[in-house]
């Protein structure tokens, strides 16, 4: 099996499409498990370390998704576009970010220097990639998926720069969210594009 076949692009696209739906799946049912759980007053990653089914299932969610994730980088993303110089730095810069994601399941606040620094990591890193992409787009003459990573990138990095500038919020619940639901819905969408281009060859 070919690295940059139809059957491995479909596999990439695939995972790409799970990864965000499983991630907030799990998500939202450990939000549900956890009444106590404030959108202002909580960060995202407090659900990982809480008993019973709460934390388990949050911490599963964000490495699982974080590997599809780097299927997706790997077998979908790169594949892709990783033909140009561009391309592969924007696909390896978001496979570091998934396996980011990985690590701040694995290493919950429990492990409180660790978790901070790939936390940090991931969001960093998803819309740096996305911007490295949307240069990549842009060169292959792809405008319309260069502006759509470039306003998603955008997206997903403001709430961020917002949180450090005029605090909008006490905890991280909502820029986290925003956040992983921008870099989500663009690796759906790609996922998607993917998927639809390996099909017709």
């Amino acid at each position: 099996m070919r690295f940059n076949s139809a059957r491995t692009q479909r596999i990439g696209a695939t995972a790409g499409f799970a990864a965000p739906v499983l991630a907030f799946t799990c998500i939202l049912l450990a939000i549900a498990s956890y009444p106590k759980f404030s959108w202002t007053g909580n960060a995202l990653s407090d659900l990982g370390v809480m008993k019973g089914l709460t934390g388990p299932l949050f911490n599963f969610g964000l490495y699982a998704s974080g590997f599809l994730g780097s299927i997706f980088a790997i077998f979908g993303l790169y594949a892709h576009i990783g033909k140009s110089n561009l391309g592969k730095a924007g696909s390896v810069v978001f496979a570091a970010a998934t396996v980011a994601l990985i690590a701040i399941g694995v290493f919950n606040e429990s492990f409180s220097g660790t978790h901070f620094t790939v936390s940090v990591a991931f969001f960093v890193l998803a819309p740096i990639s996305l911007f490295i992409l949307a240069c990549a787009f842009a060169f292959k003459r792809h405008t319309e998926m260069a502006a759509f990573t470039v306003g998603v990138g955008v997206v997903a990095a403001v709430p961020w720069i917002l949180e450090f500038t005029v605090h909008y919020v006490p905890k991280v619940a909502i820029p986290e969210t925003i956040s992983a639901l921008a870099v989500s819905a663009w690796s759906m969408f790609l996922s998607y594009r993917i998927a639809k281009q390996a099909k017709t060859g």
